[in-house]
């Protein structure tokens, strides 16, 4: 094991990321996606290859679960380790506090879970999550040790580091749970799969991070990391308890078969899209913060990011969109058939996600986390409702509720929010879309035109083929969109020039 070095503030200072901070985001954004990339195809084979080694319901019964450890891991956090990446002065001793503090939160989530655990198979009328909620819980109690480390390492921007890390937890992870799978363990398997990769990412963060914890500071002392880590913390629940509703409100009204259909499409859609936003998040955290003095370049920084993000994930969700069934039917079998138009509805809500997926980082790094908290919860308010109005329709009826609610509310209200004030207006942000949004709808109208011509027919029996058709289209489509429009044509070619950076070693400012 790497030992730790003398000085142990070192890990936290940040003087010498600013002569090359260009260079490292890009490099490190680079280095961070194609990693999410890669961790997203294991995720990706993970889903496929259990979807035909387990029966719905088992993926239902998890999901339950799934829905309270996402709320209890968000209360372990509670928003410290942004706190350490954000500021740009923190000391050994504050950092320590830090640290004993999720720690101590880990365990008392731990604890959670056993009173938790009746309860919540009452409240779904299935006796199975007894056991299966008390063995989630372990994982609580192993990741807090891990929480400050891996902050740690983003702070420093070694985010090679960190993708290797999280990559082998995630490969570790998916092997344990195919094998559990194939030896009958059933359900158990997506149980294994979650408790070997917390295990796997805190041993991976103790092992690489030289820095050790020490000798506490007073609490006075960190009030006001708490503070910042408690609005952040406010509202993520919030957020998420709108992002969860939905398959809380499945679970108890339609059961597990249904909640099983939708936890699929919800994990083939939207899953990906959340999961880009760790790694972006991962670089844009540290990099924004940097730039917090300086308003222009910190517009042009998130706008870089935010544009070729849409360009990546809009055109991909119109495919999703356009032909659900096809993706349902090579992905996981027709006996998926009934989560094509749940699929559908999610894909259209992954056209806006990945964008309001950002405002966290704008709302974090201008110190705006009570502005956070405050908005984010009225938004959301307003999105449950277009969820509880589309339960008694099913959970394709929820979807649709889901989908329309943020496109039409919460989405023009965040974007208000966060053009109110600081660097990036709301206009910046509808003319970032702008582009990647016309390049979708050109997309799903091709996807139209082809699945309703003469010759398409016969295509309809061989999915793979229609959709790498499908696919090959689409891209066609929207690369002569990005290219025909001046905004997205300039993107491109700002792509090229980051390509090129992130070979350099050093970059100019």
């Amino acid at each position: 094991m790497p030992k730790p070095k003398s000085n142990p503030e070192s890990h936290f200072r940040t003087e010498h990321l600013a002569r090359d901070l260009t260079g490292r985001s890009v490099r490190g954004g680079m280095v961070t996606m194609l990693a999410q990339l890669a961790k997203m195809a294991v995720q990706f084979a993970t889903t496929v290859i259990l979807a035909r080694l387990l029966l719905p319901e088992a993926f239902g019964l998890v999901a339950m679960v799934a829905v309270l450890l996402t709320f209890l891991e968000m209360f372990k956090d509670l928003g410290l380790s942004a706190a350490t990446v954000q500021r740009p002065l923190i000391s050994h001793a504050e950092v320590s506090a830090l640290f004993w503090i999720n720690v101590a939160l880990g365990a008392i989530t731990t604890l959670l879970m056993i009173p938790l655990a009746p309860a919540l198979a009452w409240f779904y009328g299935e006796p199975a999550l007894l056991n299966i909620t008390l063995a989630f819980g372990i994982g609580f109690l192993v990741s807090g040790f891990s929480t400050q480390h891996l902050a740690l390492l983003r702070r420093q921007m070694r985010f090679s580091l960190l993708a290797g890390i999280q990559m082998g937890a995630e490969i570790l992870a998916m092997a344990a749970a195919v094998i559990a799978a194939l030896a009958g363990a059933d359900y158990w398997a997506l149980v294994i799969q979650r408790l070997v990769w917390a295990a796997c990412l805190s041993a991976g963060s103790w092992l690489f991070c030289g820095w050790r914890p020490g000798h506490p500071a007073p609490l006075r002392q960190v009030r006001d990391l708490l503070g910042f880590g408690s609005n952040v913390t406010g509202s993520n629940l919030a957020n998420l308890l709108v992002r969860n509703l939905d398959q809380i409100l499945i679970g108890w009204y339609w059961g597990a078969t249904q909640l099983g259909y939708y936890d699929r499409a919800y994990k083939v859609l939207l899953v990906p899209v959340t999961s880009l936003n760790f790694p972006l998040f991962s670089v844009a955290m540290p990099t924004l913060s940097r730039l917090a003095d300086q308003p222009e370049r910190y517009r042009r920084a998130y706008l870089r990011v935010v544009e070729k993000l849409n360009m990546a994930t809009m055109p991909a969700a119109a495919v999703l969109i356009a032909a659900p069934d096809l993706v349902v039917h090579l992905l996981f079998g027709p006996q998926w058939a009934a989560a094509a138009p749940i699929m559908a509805w999610l894909g259209l809500a992954t056209l806006y996600q990945p964008i309001l997926q950002t405002f966290g980082w704008l709302l974090m790094t201008q110190n705006r986390t009570a502005e956070m908290l405050r908005w984010g919860t009225i938004c959301s308010a307003m999105t449950a409702v277009g969820v509880v109005g589309g339960l008694p329709f099913g959970a394709a009826g929820v979807a649709t509720g889901f989908a329309l609610s943020g496109l039409f509310i919460r989405l023009p209200c965040q974007f208000w929010v966060i053009g109110r004030r600081g660097p990036v207006t709301a206009r910046d942000l509808y003319v970032s879309m702008l582009p990647s949004l016309l390049a979708a709808l050109a997309v799903a109208a091709t996807i139209w035109g082809l699945r309703h011509s003469n010759f398409w027919t016969p295509m309809d029996e061989r999915p793979l083929a229609a959709l790498a058709l499908l696919a090959l289209a689409a891209a066609t489509v929207s690369l002569a969109c990005f290219v025909l429009l001046p905004q997205s044509r300039h993107s491109l070619r700002d792509m090229r020039t980051l390509a090129g950076l992130a070979i350099r070693r050093r970059a100019p400012a």
